[in-house]
Parts: C-alpha cells; sequence; structure tokens
C-alpha cells in the first residue's frame, strides 16, 4: 500500500511545528517526498535553517521554507498565520507538533514552567486553529492534527496534562466538524530517540529510580525509529479521513500501510510449537480482538456523554486510548501469525483488558436491577473474562 502515497500531497501546503529536527524533521521530509510544501515553524533558528537547507538540497523543486517563531508568544502566532496567508494561502494541513517538555514531580515544577508548557503544548495549538479553522470550513478541506501523548506518567505532569488537554479538543473539534470537509485527529509517535525524548526520560528515569540505560532496555520493544515516526506522522495527513477523531499511534498507521516491521518477533522455532496448539492461541485472540472490536463500535453509538465517559473510564484502567488498544491488538495478532510469542509486556497489556472487564462486571452488578438480564449479562462477560484466563495460561 505505501505506492499509494507518491505524489498524494502534490501541490499541499503544510505548516509543520516543532519542525528544526527529530520527528518534526523527518515528518517534513516524507511530506516532500509526497509532493508538500512544508513551512518549517521553529523556534531555534540554526535547526531550523538546516533544515530548510538540507530539505530543500534533497529534493529539486525546493519544498521548505523555515520561519523563525516562539509559539508561547501569541502575537508571534497572529503574525506568522498573516504571512502563511499572504504567502501560501490556507494551509491545507496544520501540524501541531512542537512541544515542550518539564519533567520533574508536580510539587517541583515551578509554576512558571507550568505556564510555559500551557502556551507552546496548548495554547498554541488552540490559536492556530482558532485562526485558520473558519477558513478551512469555508473552503469545505483542510486537516489539523494533533500531537498527543500517553497519558498521566509520573514525573511527567507538566508536560502529560496539555498533550493530553489536545486528545480533549481534538475530540471537541472532530464532533463540531462532521461533514464538513475538515478532518482532525491526534497521533502519538510512541517511544523514539529524539533529543528532546532523551532529555526528559534522564529525569522520569531518575524518578523512577533507575538509569537510563535500564529505562531503554525495559521499553526496547517499543522503540521506534525516528524516520519511521516522521513517515507516520505525514501518512495519517495524506489520509486523514481514515483517522478522523481518532487517538491513534504511528505504529498502527505504519501497520495501515505495511510498513511496519515486527523486529521483537519471538526466536522459538516454530517446529518446537505445535501446530494445533498455536492455532488454538490464535482463535482465542481471534476471539478476545472480536469482543473489543464489538464492544468499541456499541461505545461509539452512545450519546455524546456515555460515550465520552466510557473511553474515558477505559483509559484510565488501561493506561491507553481505545483506539490504541485496537491497534495493540492487531499488532499481537501479526505476532502470533508468524510465529511469535507474546513478551512479559504484551501479556501485561492482557492482564489490564481482563482487569477491565472485570470493572465492568462490578458495574453491571450494581446498576443492573432486571434480574434475568443481570445474569445474561454477567455470563456473557465472564466468557470474555475467561477468554483472556485461557490465552494467558496456554
Amino acid at each position: 500500500m505505501i505506492e499509494a502515497i507518491y505524489g498524494k500531497m502534490q501541490g499541499r501546503t503544510v505548516l509543520l511545528t516543532g519542525a528544526g529536527g527529530g520527528i518534526g524533521y523527518e515528518a517534513a521530509r516524507s511530506f516532500a517526498s509526497m509532493g508538500a510544501r512544508i513551512i518549517l515553524a521553529e523556534i531555534h533558528r540554526e535547526k531550523g535553517k538546516h533544515a530548510e537547507e538540507s530539505i530543500n538540497a534533497e529534493f529539486s523543486d525546493k519544498p521548505a521554507f523555515f520561519y523563525a517563531i516562539d509559539l508561547a508568544d501569541e502575537v508571534q502566532i497572529h503574525a506568522m498565520a498573516g504571512w502563511v496567508l499572504q504567502n501560501y494561502g490556507v494551509p491545507d494541513v496544520i501540524f501541531n507538533n512542537a512541544t515542550i517538555t518539564k519533567m520533574g514531580a508536580v510539587d517541583q515544577v515551578e509554576i512558571s514552567f507550568w505556564d510555559q508548557s500551557y502556551a507552546v503544548n496548548l495554547k498554541a495549538p488552540l490559536v492556530l486553529t482558532q485562526r485558520f479553522l473558519p477558513l478551512m470550513k469555508e473552503r469545505k478541506t483542510g486537516t489539523i492534527a494533533f500531537v498527543s501523548s500517553s497519558g498521566a506518567a509520573p514525573y511527567m505532569g507538566a508536560y502529560e496534562v496539555f498533550k493530553t488537554a489536545q486528545v480533549e479538543l481534538s475530540n471537541t473539534l472532530a464532533m463540531e466538524l462532521e461533514d464538513s470537509g475538515v478532518f482532525v485527529y491526534t497521533i502519538g509517535p510512541g517511544l523514539v530517540k529524539t533529543e528532546t525524548a532523551m532529555k526528559g526520560i534522564e529525569i522520569v528515569a531518575e524518578g523512577m529510580g533507575m538509569t537510563t540505560e535500564e529505562f531503554y532496555k525495559m521499553n526496547g520493544q517499543h522503540i521506534l525509529e525516528v524516520e519511521k515516526a516522521g513517515l507516520g506522522f505525514a501518512l495519517s495527513a495524506a489520509f486523514p479521513e481514515r483517522y478522523h477523531g481518532k487517538e491513534i499511534g504511528c505504529i498502527q498507521v505504519l501497520m495501515d500501510f505495511d510498513v511496519f516491521t515486527d523486529r521483537e518477533r519471538d526466536t522459538t522455532p516454530s517446529s518446537q510449537i505445535s501446530h494445533d496448539a498455536q492455532q488454538r492461541r490464535e482463535n482465542q485472540l481471534i476471539s478476545i480482538q472480536n469482543t473489543f472490536h464489538q464492544q468499541f463500535g456499541g461505545w461509539k453509538k452512545m450519546n455524546i456523554f456515555e460515550r465520552q465517559w466510557v473511553f474515558r473510564d477505559f483509559k484510565k484502567m488501561m493506561g491507553l486510548s481505545a483506539e490504541q488498544a485496537i491497534d495493540s491488538l492487531r499488532q499481537f495478532r501479526s505476532k502470533l501469525e508468524n510465529g511469535g510469542e507474546l513478551e512479559q509486556e504484551d501479556r501485561i497489556f492482557f492482564e489490564k483488558l481482563k482487569g477491565y472487564w472485570e470493572h465492568q462486571l462490578q458495574l453491571l452488578r450494581g446498576y443492573e436491577k432486571n434480574k434475568v438480564k443481570l445474569e445474561e449479562n454477567t455470563q456473557i462477560i465472564m466468557g470474555w473474562i475467561n477468554d483472556i484466563h485461557e490465552f494467558l495460561a496456554d
């Protein structure tokens, strides 16, 4: 499917913030390879200029232009917006990638740092949205992408609070923009060894009582190369209708276009595992996957307030969004179908899902007064829980 991207962004304009290095720079390169023009909005002049020169040297049509801006300054944002409109018109894509990482315990991070994080990680994307969204709606086309994070994590509060707020902003916009021709979604890069991420991880690892080497070793299977993360960003914006209203991850997008390779497959020869046992495990996982897909479909049909509560409750219990859970289940299935085995970190996912369904069972017993329905639904949920129990027992 990767062939489908060539020329997909031809003639389109992308306003990409935080594009001087790391994932932003790689996303800009991927956008350029698809034919887009990219405005590299970046605070660091040396990095921004180098990114512009490097991309323009790589692509003959010189698609990149560096614009120096401090996104913590609202006046500068409005000035940039006016410049973009004058020189490029309404951008086709606004990709809110810029971030500032303020790490440390909640009671130890100074309020001034919280203010700065709010300005860059939430207010700036909101200001850009308010400036360009009316024009996108008038034109009946456009894409706004927010780069989210995984949610609450120790020693990352001053960062995560505002990054996760982008998810709620995106979800709100998605409901307001139905049938408008404007698409909006959030995308998380995952764990990527960028300069910014590595600095933050030093603080997080120290707070957790481990070295950075131990942290990376513990999470080694989940690290994504920066080039692929950038490609995931660009692919999502090239096909925004697929992700409207969703909270997705780069790996999900890469898998959608068959460019993600599971490097952590189990090395145990398949001959050591009987075909019948392997097939049984795959069938068990398919059953779990189908159950969750059906449950997710039911949640999407709820009214807005019930739906928001369920999704929030799920994320609180699981530590990831429902969309990310669907992505994880797809990865686990691919791993098994290719002869691999689940790692300990993978098994934790299923333990959490089992715990979530047990939580739902408790809720059911608290509000269902009809004894017949209570017994019927109890058996259904117990079946889900038992599926995971048997899957993990094999």
